[in-house]
């Protein structure tokens, strides 16, 4: 009998947890769509320091929320919120500090 109460909490507690994820996934699913992946070409990196300078310079521009740079390729993935940040201002801010960006294949 005990184990069986322990059971019925248990899935009683995990029912109401998937009802709470199920509610949360239009949610979630809107922040997604909510962000823009662009890759862009980095020009000037020579060292591995190099890509640390750029990666912080854009990681600094107010909605960028993810930047990968591949230094082999010279390239930076950016994920960003374009309603807060512009393609623009993510290479300026690469630019500025002396790392030229624009849109690859551009």
């Amino acid at each position: 009998m005990k184990h069986t109460s322990i059971v019925l909490v248990a899935l009683m507690t995990l029912g109401g947890s998937l009802a709470a994820l199920a509610a949360a996934a239009p949610v979630l699913a809107q922040a997604e769509a909510a962000t823009q992946t662009t890759v862009l070409t980095v020009e000037n990196m020579t060292c591995e320091l190099c890509p640390l300078t750029v990666k912080t310079a854009m990681e600094r521009v107010p909605g960028v929320t993810s930047v990968v740079i591949d230094f082999d390729a010279k390239t930076a993935t950016v994920t960003f919120d374009p309603a807060t940040a512009t393609i623009e201002a993510i290479a300026a801010a690469s630019t500025n500090v002396g790392y030229p960006a624009r849109v690859a294949g551009a």
